[in-house]
């Protein structure tokens, strides 16, 4: 089905009203200020990136800050509130030529600023389970538009964003975007960007939901539009089999179809990008194995809020820490395993390791003008990564809540360009505090 902007708009509307994203009701509402809070989030994060083929490398240090004020609505059928947001972070480290270059702080003309901090504000209205925000601080995070919060601040978006709840068990929201702030960025007036491409977009709209059917079964359905660059779809499918109170097997479908539009300033653009993951839980553990396809001559391709950074626009499943085995037509499998280790007394301790391996990666047969074509000619490119992942989280005390991950990754070019290989490490410590 062909769809502009507004007849876009003009169905999420339409759809919203009967149905979203749990959405509370207006119905019990206390009031603007009786319903409101207050949260206080710090992060401290260390980011480093080192390159084996003498690509540049990417080391940064920093503390973030966030402050995120959530009103209440008023009362009555109608009700108005407002949401806003100040954020800020400060440079540890990053000179010596690394700065700049991982997205955790902001750069400037010397490398990155050694402090910087923006504001975002929207207001709100509510009818029923239908809520509407208009402003330059919109979070969503869906499969087809997900503003990253894996740096020092998030990501946000400025524009209209419309979800609603009116039937059990049935979400839905739609968006319209006119402008991106990146997560290493105070700028909020930045286009968005198709991020392997490098090519930007003043607009984008979607339209989704999900329905859960019963406890086991659950079904998504989105779309999305990039203006000039393309239209996307998504459909999952997850299924949960409970074999007993200690055992269950998942299964996880991901299917994206993404096609040229407008101006196609990516270039032609025809994709089928598919992954299908199976777990099994047994107790603390959950072992999964999972295969991922890209069908098309260009890679599956995602949302980007600044030139150069990727954002969490693709639930495939075996997207990864530094690389999302997603190149044209290229084929992976990866397992992983989780533990919990709450079963052996030490409740907040998590542990995770992965590994995937990706083939069959094939440039060859994209346009030569196309913006994807560093991929080359070469039809047989392989790779591989592995990742480790540890988290707190303490339970109890004056701590509560405060939590340190420590994520590592490996990645390893078999043959091909379009790519490094490259080891990263990530520590990050975070305390949220609700003040009221």
């Amino acid at each position: 089905m062909k769809f502009d902007k507004v007849h876009l708009l003009a169905l999420a509307i339409a759809a919203a009203t009967g149905s979203q994203l749990a959405t509370a009701s207006q119905a019990d509402s206390k009031g603007f200020i009786e319903d409101s809070s207050l949260n206080f989030l710090t992060r401290n994060l260390f980011w480093n990136h080192d390159r084996t083929n003498g690509a540049h490398n990417n080391r940064e240090w920093g503390q973030g800050f966030r402050l995120d004020y959530v009103s209440g609505y008023t009362q009555g059928t109608v009700g108005f509130g407002v949401d806003a947001s100040a954020y800020g972070l400060v440079k540890l480290d990053g000179g010596r030529g690394y700065a700049g270059r991982a997205g955790v702080l902001v750069p400037d003309t010397e490398g990155a600023t050694d402090n910087a901090g923006s504001v975002g504000a929207a207001v709100k209205v509510r009818v029923s389970n239908t809520e509407l925000k208009y402003g330059n601080n919109l979070r969503p995070y869906n499969p087809v538009f997900a503003p990253a919060d894996a740096r020092l601040v998030p990501g946000t978006a400025t524009g209209f964003w419309l979800t609603s709840s009116e039937l059990e068990g049935l979400t839905a929201e739609a968006g319209h975007m006119t402008a991106a702030k990146d997560f290493n960025s105070t700028n909020g007036d930045d286009n968005f960007y198709a991020a392997y491409s490098g090519k930007s977009s003043d607009t984008v709209d979607f339209l989704g939901g999900a329905y859960v059917i019963n406890d086991q079964v659950s079904v998504s359905l989105y779309g999305a539009e990039y203006a000039d660059i393309w239209r996307q779809y998504y459909v999952n499918a997850n299924y949960t089999y409970p074999i007993n109170d200690e055992q269950s097997l998942n299964f996880d479908f991901n299917i994206y179809k993404t096609d040229d539009e407008g101006k196609k300033l990516a270039g032609d653009i025809d994709t089928t990008a598919y992954s299908l993951a199976a777990a099994y839980t047994i107790g603390a553990h959950t072992f999964k194995l999972s295969y991922q396809k890209n069908d098309g001559d260009t890679p599956f391709d995602y949302l980007g809020m600044g030139p150069g950074t990727y954002h969490d626009s693709i639930y495939l499943a075996n997207s990864s820490q530094l690389v999302d085995f997603n190149g044209p037509n290229e084929q992976s499998v990866g397992v992983f395993y989780n533990l919990d280790f709450a079963s052996y007394g030490v409740p907040g301790l998590t542990f995770g390791v992965r590994y995937i391996s990706g083939w069959d990666i094939d440039g060859s047969k994209m346009d030569a003008s196309s913006p994807y074509n560093y991929y080359g000619s070469k039809n047989s490119e392989e790779h591989w990564e592995r990742d480790f992942d540890i988290k707190y989280v303490v339970q109890n005390g004056a701590a509560k809540d405060l939590s340190v991950r420590l994520r590592q990754a490996t990645h390893r070019i078999g043959n091909g360009a379009s790519d490094s290989s490259s080891d990263q490490v990530r520590l990050i410590i975070e305390y949220p505090y609700e003040i009221f």
